[in-house]
């Protein structure tokens, strides 16, 4: 059987948002190669990260592969923006999606990996006639843009919802990557891993944990995959 290959996408919104060309570099120092990248418009979710021209900026900087996650209630003007930009994957939500197989066609003509999200709450279901159009499919484990409230925690049903999407795709032998996002910390990694989990989002829980350099931490990020690894094997 093949080893699973996991990816680390670092948080950019976890890094120090008043030094951010440092912060990619010492990302990239430690040997990660991709960066995830919030869009969010402030109207599909309260928070506003990073701006269009600051991402702009990032590009220029940095040959890290660029996984943007839109949160918006108007998705094809950010895709487009982040296509004119040259980032390599983009999710949107389809809870704000009125033309959702539109998108994802727009995005891979572009060369872009493409790919959907989903809000804690949102069935499956959503995915019956899109899921083989789809790269990825990023899975929120907490509400979108509420990450600044630090006692809330992954929801109850997260593992099984990871769970149930692998049995989706590999019933429809598909290769559609599993990311996961919101509280994706050191404790939770190995079951979500063992549960499919293909793409870790890292962020203040995992990788930038305080106190500990963004070595430490990264080993034991790697730590918490193997163990997962290992139990999905058994």
């Amino acid at each position: 059987m093949s080893k699973r290959a996991i990816t680390i996408a670092p948080s950019i919104m976890c890094a120090d948002l008043c030094n951010l060309e440092s912060g990619i570099k010492e990302i990239e120092k430690v040997g990660l190669d991709t960066l995830h990248v919030d869009v969010i418009d402030g109207s599909f979710s309260p928070s506003m990260p990073l701006g269009i021209d600051t991402i702009k900026q990032l590009r220029k900087i940095t040959n890290m592969n660029f996984d943007v996650h839109i949160m918006s209630n108007n998705n094809e003007f950010f895709i487009q923006e982040m296509i004119n930009i040259g980032v390599q994957q983009i999710t949107f939500h389809v809870e704000s999606g009125i033309h959702v197989d539109r998108c994802l066609q727009l995005i891979k003509k572009s060369g872009i990996k493409a790919g959907v999200a989903l809000n804690p709450s949102t069935p499956l279901s959503v995915l019956d006639h899109i899921l083989p159009e789809c790269d990825v499919v990023l899975l929120m484990l907490i509400n979108p843009g509420f990450a600044t409230d630090k006692n809330e925690k992954q929801v109850p049903y997260a593992v099984k919802k990871v769970e149930d999407l692998d049995q989706l795709i590999k019933a429809q032998q598909l290769n559609t990557k599993i990311e996961v996002d919101g509280r994706v910390s050191l404790d939770t990694i190995p079951a979500l891993v063992t549960a499919g989990a293909d793409i870790l989002v890292a962020g203040s829980t995992s990788l930038f944990i305080p106190h500990r350099s963004l070595t430490d931490n990264k080993v034991l990020v790697e730590e918490a995959i193997q163990q997962g690894l290992l139990a999905g094997v058994k």
